[in-house]
């Protein structure tokens, strides 16, 4: 079981769990600290620090930001975020007034599938969460469209459905150039999903690092025993952090557990004193410290 997990979901983006009952959870599971990266959003923080100071659970307040790449697909975060990160929430919520007009497509679309649905009930479900294509599924399940979420993202709404849009997105220079001016960590997400060979792979990552990139999510759940040992050996040689998480979301992906992934997953504590300690080099705050 890790100690700790660097990356998770509340019901702030796509997950299932508060940031409230994420954070009680990590305790439960035994973990010493758990970093809060809700997709395109920072609206969970306040509750997630709360939470963890009263259940005594070191809470790393970040994000993780979707961003445009030629292949596959590119996740960033940002970790040990500032309280008020102003730049950075002037560029999410330009990209959640364009995901709104995205949303709304994607409901039009179910309608002319027939599909008996409406913006406003999917965002009565969402509440004060940005409202994304996860909550679309749930209302499609509880309809008895479709069977479960899995099955509302093959058949509508993931890259090959029906009602598939793609949204608006950073590029992967702006995304660092803002998570750095605002001080944060900044890691690349899952790097088998940029579905790169290693001889496209290395210099894509220099190429990160020279913009402002810290460190690999090298230990993930998705990657292969050989895909792990290439992202370790490409921190060794680039001289990143390692870093690691689950990717938790809760119910919406049963199959991955927090702190666990798939059960494949062994985070030490020493990654995270790994990161403070050059966050501390530099001059930067970390959580624990204050």
């Amino acid at each position: 079981m890790s100690s700790i997990d660097l990356h998770t979901h509340s019901s702030a983006s796509d997950g299932s769990l508060s940031p409230d009952e994420l954070v009680k959870k990590g305790v439960e599971v035994g973990l010493k600290a758990l970093a809060l990266t809700d997709h395109d959003t920072t609206k969970g923080l306040p509750e997630a620090m709360a939470a963890g100071r009263r259940y005594g659970l070191e809470v790393i307040p970040g994000c993780e930001l979707s961003v445009v790449y030629p292949s596959g697909f590119m996740h960033i975060l940002g970790l040990w975020l500032p309280e008020t990160p102003s730049l950075l929430l002037e560029k999410m919520g330009y990209l959640q007034r364009r995901r709104h007009v995205r949303n709304q497509r994607i409901i039009d679309a179910l309608q002319e599938h027939s599909i008996d649905i409406d913006y406003k009930e999917v965002k009565d479900l969402a509440g004060p969460a940005s409202v994304g294509r996860v909550h679309v599924a749930r209302i499609l399940v509880r309809k008895g469209v479709v069977s479960d979420i899995q099955e509302a993202f093959d058949l509508y709404l993931g890259v090959k459905g029906l009602a598939y849009f793609s949204k608006d997105k950073l590029g992967p220079e702006e995304a660092i150039r803002i998570l750095k001016q605002e001080g944060a960590t900044v890691i690349l997400a899952h790097p088998y999903s940029l579905e790169l060979p290693l001889d496209r792979l290395r210099p894509e990552i220099q190429r990160f690092k020279d913009l402002g990139l810290d460190g690999l999510e090298a230990l993930s759940s998705e990657h292969s025993p050989g895909q792990t040992r290439m992202f370790l050996d490409l921190c060794r040689e680039l001289d990143l952090l390692v870093s690691g998480g689950s990717d938790f979301h809760g119910e919406g992906r049963p199959w991955v557990r927090l702190g666990e992934g798939k059960g494949n997953l062994d985070l030490p504590s020493d990654l995270l004193a790994f990161m403070k300690e050059k966050r501390r080099r530099e001059g930067l705050w970390v959580t624990g410290d204050e």
